[in-house]
């Protein structure tokens, strides 16, 4: 029987998927993103652009898959961001 480490790779990157998904559901109930910090999501947008290229260049879906789902994951908490933030100034 052979082993596909792929699937290492899945489950490994369904857990980084859901990384920010308790953060992301506690600042939606909130509506407090005084504590967040762009410059961290950011640099988790960048990072996740770069493994899905490699990931592409290695044929490799596990490692797509996971970075496609974490940049959105880091879109929704800067969108987040700014919608609360636009809120606190009115």
């Amino acid at each position: 029987m052979n082993f596909n480490p792929e699937i290492i790779g899945l489950i490994g990157g369904f857990l980084s998927c859901i990384t920010f998904v308790p953060q992301i559901f506690k600042t939606w109930k909130s509506k407090s993103v005084k504590d967040i910090s762009v410059s961290t999501f950011l640099i988790v947008l960048a990072s996740t652009i770069i493994w899905i290229v490699y990931g592409v260049f290695k044929d490799s879906i596990s490692v797509i898959l996971t970075n496609i789902v974490v940049f959105f994951t880091a879109v929704i908490m800067l969108w987040m961001k700014w919608k609360f933030t636009e809120k606190l100034h009115r």
